[in-house]
């Protein structure tokens, strides 16, 4: 070991070790809230179809990018409520905020919707930082966060028509809008309070179900704080001809590309009987950040890709 690695593990072992609390606080919120917490493989045959994912291929199968299609076949399975703390892989994704290889905690209640979901998320937050003796109040870059419950919501059209100057919901470009929610619209988010985004265009819709009454928007919300993309909720689609109809399209989309995944035809089948239930994805390494008050990505995982 190099002594610029040695300095380096030395200087982020505190954040290390408070990494390791986050997690224990983690599972107990959960063990609380009566969840099993299960394990999904990482080596898997089929990730799903999304269009800005790209996967790493692995002896003819792939590198899980996410633990979501086999929770489901366990909800399907009538396990009820789970979650999971799993190590996922992408490609390309490497900077400030990512790492190819990082940590997302998932979770699926059943019978809940996307709001439900987010008050799990709001209280969950909460404890953890009350358990590492923070209290309400976290400092992050240099501003006081108030994660007192519950946190400020607006919905996506409202967002982008202040922020953005259009409304995505009415106007459909989902490349204008991943450019304008990363250039303009975070940006416009208040610092001092986390925000839940709500009701994402239907173009943008990934897993969830549409809204009720409106074909034109998702369940489907995101969470911020301090700038951090923290979450992802969804009240989630249970209607499998609809999941791969949108799947096809993706594939039909990425035809040609070096990431391009068969259909999941194993766990359409199993969303037959997947109940009603809302899921979040939450990065983990994120979550750390906010709580150590950290810069980087590199600043809360032991070796990051350069130093693995």
């Amino acid at each position: 070991m190099s002594r610029s690695e040695a300095l380096r593990l030395k200087r982020i072992k505190t954040n290390l070790k408070r990494r390791a609390a986050i997690l224990d606080s983690i599972r107990a919120f959960f063990k609380r809230e009566g969840f099993l917490e299960v394990e999904t493989p990482l080596l898997v045959p089929q990730v799903a179809p999304e269009e800005f994912i790209d996967p790493f291929a692995a002896d003819g199968w792939f590198l899980s990018t996410s633990p979501e299609m086999h929770m489901k076949r366990l909800l399907a399975a009538g396990y009820g409520n789970v979650f999971q703390i799993a190590h996922c892989f992408r490609k390309g994704e490497r900077g400030q905020l990512h790492n190819p290889e990082f940590t997302m905690l998932e979770w699926y209640r059943v019978g809940a919707d996307y709001l439900a979901i987010i008050e799990d998320t709001e209280r969950l937050v909460l404890a953890v930082a009350g358990d590492l003796g923070l209290g309400s109040i976290v400092r992050y870059r240099g501003a006081d966060i108030d994660l007192s419950c519950p946190w400020p919501r607006t919905t996506v059209s409202e967002a982008f028509r202040d922020c953005a100057g259009w409304d995505p919901v009415l106007e459909i470009d989902p490349k204008r809008f991943d450019l304008d929610l990363v250039d303009k619209v975070m940006p416009g988010l208040a610092s001092d309070r986390p925000m839940v985004l709500l009701d994402y265009p239907a173009a943008n819709a990934s897993m969830a179900r549409l809204k009720r009454g409106s074909e034109k928007v998702a369940e489907r919300a995101e969470v911020f704080i301090g700038g951090l993309e923290l979450a992802n909720a969804y009240s989630e689609l249970t209607d499998a001809a609809e999941l791969e109809r949108r799947f096809r399209k993706v594939i039909e989309e990425n035809k040609g590309s070096k990431g391009q995944t068969p259909l999941p035809r194993r766990f359409l089948r199993a969303v037959t009987n997947l109940p009603a239930c809302g899921g979040i994805a939450l990065g983990v390494d994120r979550l750390v950040m906010l709580l150590c008050d950290a810069a980087s990505i590199d600043e809360v995982v032991a070796f990051p890709r350069e130093l693995a």
